[in-house]
């Protein structure tokens, strides 16, 4: 189980294994769905709550980073996970490692869309946070995919079975 007061007090989270149930606030809501993908397709149960009074980007970092601290207290050992995933014409792949080096290298490049009213690329900023909280190495690839959110959805879903994975001793610890 873990459960990470934010070092934000406007932002409060719980993840823990589960059944994939998501309650997310954050004011964002291409982010709610993309989280709740997470959550769904990695059998996680994630509660998250913030009380945005920032502007869209930080409040991805912030939430990126309150989400590398649950998942750090996940992880076991050198976790490592691997996934595939689809969204409608989209195919993404995710191989992540618990190193201790946090690293995120992807071919993904959505910094001219302006998804949910962001006007940065909200997966690399949420990576990016996720990732030096974690610890994680990780990897994305876009095998194929036009339309941004497809692109998003894809991803997210890949995350989720991937650090589901990691996150299990007996397959990714």
């Amino acid at each position: 189980m873990a459960a990470t007061p934010s070092d934000e007090s406007r932002l409060r989270i719980r993840l823990v294994r589960g059944e994939g149930r998501a309650a997310v606030a954050t004011g964002l809501p291409v982010l709610d769905h993309l989280l709740e993908v997470l959550a769904d397709w990695g059998r996680f149960d994630l509660e998250l709550e913030t009380a945005p009074d920032r502007a869209g980007e930080e409040e991805v970092e912030a939430v990126g980073r309150a989400l590398g601290g649950a998942v750090g207290q996940l992880l076991t050992g050198r976790g490592y996970g691997s996934a595939t995933a689809p969204a409608d014409e989209a195919l993404a792949q995710v191989v992540l490692e618990a190193s201790g080096s946090p690293v995120v290298a992807s071919n993904v490049d959505l910094s001219g869309e302006h998804v949910g009213g962001l006007h940065a690329d909200l997966l690399a900023l949420l990576l990016e946070e996720l990732c030096a909280e974690a610890g994680l190495t990780l990897h994305v690839r876009l095998l194929e995919g036009e339309d941004a959110r497809h692109v998003l959805e894809a991803v997210f879903k890949a995350l989720g079975l991937a650090l589901a994975q990691a996150c299990d001793p007996k397959t990714g610890g």
